[in-house]
C-alpha cells in the first residue's frame, strides 16, 4: 500500500527551545492514524510542521512522495491537506454558508454533502458562526476543511471540551469519512473512540516517537506509561 504521508526523524524548535527530537510516522492512503501522547509531548507541534505553520529543522516530511520542506502553508493546503486546528477556529463574522463557501475548491465535497454529514449545519446556514454552540462550530470547522476537498484530513483535538452527545455526532462523522476512504490523521485523548476509527497509532513522548502499531496492541502498562490513563 502506498504512503500518503511520511515523517522521518523530524525535529523542530520554537526559537532556541527544541520541541521535537525525532518524530517518525507513516499514514497510508485511505487509512486513519491516531497521534497520541500526553499534553505537551509534541502532537500539535508535529501537526504544525506537517501543515507548514512551523518549519522543521531536521528530518523529512513527505506528502505523496513530495518533500514539504521549503513550502508554505497555502501551498501545502493546495496539495491536498485539510487542517482542523485545535480550538474551533471559524471565521467569526461570517455565516455558516459563507464559512463553507470561502473554503470551497473543486471536487466531490460541496455544501450539500457537508450538510448530509452534519445536518445541524443545514439548520444554521444563515447564522453568524460566532453565535453557534461549541459543537456546531467544530462541525463547521470540519466541514470547512472538507470543502477544500482534501486528500488528507488532520483533526487536532476535534472533540475536546464538547458535550458527550455532540462528541458522538462528530465521531459518527469521522467514522463515515473513514468508510468513504478519506485518509485521516487524528489527535484525541479518547482511547474508546479512537479504537472505533483508527487503523494504527503513533505515541509521542517528549517530542519523540516511542511506539507505533495497532491500537489493540497497546497494553495497560503502555497506556499508564505514555498516555496517563
Amino acid at each position: 500500500m502506498s504512503a500518503l504521508l511520511e515523517l522521518s526523524d523530524v525535529s523542530a524548535s520554537y526559537g532556541p527551545v527544541q520541541a521535537l527530537f525525532g518524530v517518525s510516522l507513516r499514514l497510508d492512503e485511505g487509512k486513519v492514524l491516531a497521534l497520541m501522547g500526553r499534553n505537551g509531548m509534541g502532537k500539535t507541534t508535529t501537526i504544525r510542521c506537517i501543515s507548514r505553520l512551523l518549519p522543521h529543522r531536521g528530518g523529512s516530511i513527505r506528502l505523496r512522495g513530495k518533500d514539504l520542506g521549503g513550502l508554505n502553508a497555502p501551498r501545502v493546503a493546495r496539495l491536498g491537506l485539510g487542517l482542523v486546528p485545535e480550538g474551533r477556529r471559524c471565521f467569526a463574522p461570517l455565516t455558516v454558508a459563507e464559512n463553507l463557501t470561502v473554503a470551497a475548491r473543486l471536487g466531490p465535497w460541496d455544501i450539500a454533502r457537508v450538510v448530509a454529514l452534519f445536518p445541524r449545519l443545514g439548520e444554521r446556514m444563515g447564522q453568524v458562526s460566532r453565535t453557534l454552540s461549541g459543537g456546531e462550530q467544530q462541525m463547521l470547522a470540519i466541514g470547512r476543511a472538507l470543502m477544500t476537498n482534501p486528500s488528507l484530513l488532520i483533526l487536532d483535538e476535534a472533540t475536546e471540551g464538547l458535550a458527550p452527545v455532540v462528541r458522538q455526532e462528530i465521531w459518527a462523522g469521522v467514522r463515515q469519512l473513514k468508510a468513504e476512504g478519506l485518509s485521516i490523521l487524528v489527535v484525541d485523548k479518547s482511547l474508546k473512540e479512537l479504537e472505533t476509527v483508527a487503523d494504527s497509532a503513533v505515541v509521542l513522548e517528549r517530542g519523540q516517537s516511542v511506539w507505533s502499531g495497532p491500537l489493540s496492541d497497546l497494553t495497560p502498562e503502555m497506556t499508564d506509561r505514555w498516555l496517563g490513563v
